[in-house]
């Protein structure tokens, strides 16, 4: 067992991270502020401390619980409003990895583990985005998320602390918010259920890389033991079409497909498929779940969750 941090532990993916985490025996501090997390997401034997990664008492709080590994999945991650305020997205995202590897360091920490975006690599030039493909954002969120990454690899060089850098597709999964670069699939449940129309920017050929979240938590642990030094996408590998996407949603809740499309937004890149292939030789890691199961799996979680909570 060790001492684990996982900034952000409070939302979508960082709340699941923590579930394996604690099941797997190791003692969890979640470091949340809350503004989009929900207490309620995490796992009652993690701890937890409400703290703005910008605030000056993170350096001692992770300096008293001494983590071996900190996993940093805090972030502001809408795309439109990165391209609204671009200051506000920047402190968040980059600012706020500054603060936490001075605060690994301070603790002693071995390795940081950084939860990074496919959005860093801005339009694809190839069909397929290997780690290699050029570095070109077309969003301020994109480059909120790629300097970090350059932030992580001086630190590392310097402290002599490890890291690994996982860049997401669009991930997916229950307790996802409705913004966000997979946040489509949790603002198409919730209208579907409602009986509303869902809005598709463009015209839904635009394709996204959909990775389920359980998924995603797997590459991380994974990434405890492996990976160091490494720069790592994880997908699916597999592009479905917004179109598609909705067409399978409609399907499993016996819904019709009827979207209502509207004018593209500025910053939304056409197409986005990343090779997972080295996630396969340097973490040991595949995705086990198809689009599908993974929509299946989070519709009932979700559908069992409103249950539970309409009775409260």
């Amino acid at each position: 067992m060790s001492n684990v941090i996982v900034t952000g532990g409070a939302g979508f993916i960082g709340s699941h991270l923590v579930d394996r985490l604690i099941a797997e025996g190791h003692r969890v501090l979640v470091v949340d502020n809350l503004s989009t997390g929900d207490r309620r997401n995490v796992h009652p034997e993690a701890e937890v401390v409400e703290l703005d990664l910008l605030h000056p008492n993170l350096t001692d709080v992770c300096r008293s619980f001494r983590p071996e590994v900190v996993f940093h999945e805090a972030a502001s991650v809408s795309v439109a409003q990165s391209m609204q305020r671009p200051d506000k997205d920047a402190a968040n995202n980059v600012t706020g990895t500054i603060y936490v590897l001075e605060a690994c360091k301070a603790s002693g920490a071995r390795k940081l583990v950084y939860a990074s975006s496919a959005a860093v690599y801005g339009n694809p030039v190839s069909a397929l985005v290997s780690e290699r493909h050029p570095i070109r954002p077309q969003s301020y969120y994109g480059i909120s998320k790629y300097a970090p990454e350059q932030y992580i690899r001086v630190a590392a060089e310097t402290s002599g602390m490890d890291y690994t850098i996982l860049r997401y597709s669009n991930v997916y999964g229950s307790r996802q918010g409705t913004r966000g670069e997979g946040g489509v699939v949790s603002i198409f449940a919730s209208r579907l259920r409602k009986g509303e129309p869902c809005v598709i920017f463009g015209d839904g050929q635009q394709t996204r890389d959909f990775v389920y979240v359980k998924d995603v938590v797997a590459a991380n642990i994974a990434a405890l033991t492996q990976g160091g030094g490494r720069t790592i996408n994880v997908s699916s590998c597999i592009p479905t079409s917004v179109n598609q996407l909705l067409r399978t949603m409609c399907g499993l809740l016996d819904k019709p497909f009827a979207p209502k499309y509207m004018s593209g937004r500025p910053g939304d890149i056409r197409d986005s498929l990343l090779d997972n292939g080295l996630a396969t030789t340097a973490l040991d890691w595949r995705p086990s779940y198809s689009l599908r199961e993974g929509l299946a799996e989070m519709l009932e979680e979700e559908r069992a969750r409103d249950g539970v909570t309409a009775d409260r």
